[in-house]
C-alpha cells in the first residue's frame, strides 16, 4: 500500500508560466522524493509600470510517502 500526500507552493519566473512550473517542480524535487504529479491551481502576474515583470504560480505537488510501517519493524528490530 501507498500514501501520497499533496502540498501547495508558490514559484516565479521572469520568463513564463510554464517556466514558473518547471522551475517549481525541480525546486520541490530537491527535499521531495516521489514526486507523482503538479497541478497549477492559480496563476497571477506581477505588473509594474503597466508591463508583466514576473509570473507567478500556485502548484500542489503530489509525493509518495516512504512507507512507515516498513521503517517501524526495521527500527524495532535493532
Amino acid at each position: 500500500m501507498s500514501v501520497a500526500k499533496v502540498i501547495e507552493i508558490i514559484s516565479s519566473s521572469k520568463k513564463s508560466f510554464e517556466d514558473a512550473v518547471i522551475q517549481g517542480v525541480a525546486k520541490a524535487a530537491d527535499s521531495l522524493h516521489d514526486i507523482t504529479g503538479a497541478w497549477v491551481k492559480e496563476q497571477s502576474v506581477k505588473v509594474i509600470n503597466g508591463r508583466v515583470t514576473e509570473y507567478r504560480v500556485n502548484l500542489k505537488v503530489t509525493f509518495v510517502l516512504k512507507d512507515a510501517v516498513k521503517s517501524t519493524v526495521k527500527a524495532k528490530k535493532k
